[in-house]
């Protein structure tokens, strides 16, 4: 899908690691939320409330995702997947566009 139809965009932006990482709120009539977002090169760690399925739109970067051992190498596109209540890391190579569905479970 490269477009959303009917839904409300925050207009005010998440702001993280000190302006390196930032994304805004998409809501849908249903309920769902999704965050549109861009990550400067960099090393980040971030944590889960929900399961996250984490959409890569552009960039490069390598993911280590909770309990394994091996990065998984991302460019350009694909996607992946975040437990609930974890953390996961990304060694941003390059900028990297994101959208990230949040999973009610």
């Amino acid at each position: 899908m490269s477009q959303f139809e009917n839904v409300t965009v925050i207009k005010k932006a998440n702001v993280y690691f000190e302006g390196k990482v930032t994304s805004r709120t998409v809501l849908f009539p249903d309920g769902s939320k999704k965050t549109l977002g861009m990550m400067m090169p960099g090393d980040y760690e971030f944590g889960t409330d929900l399961k996250e399925e984490m959409e890569v739109l552009g960039g490069k970067a390598e993911i280590l995702l909770p309990g394994e051992t091996e990065w998984k190498h991302f460019d350009g596109k694909g996607v992946f997947y975040v437990p609930a209540h974890s953390k996961f890391k990304l060694k941003v190579e390059s900028p990297f566009d994101y959208c990230c569905s949040y999973i009610k479970e």
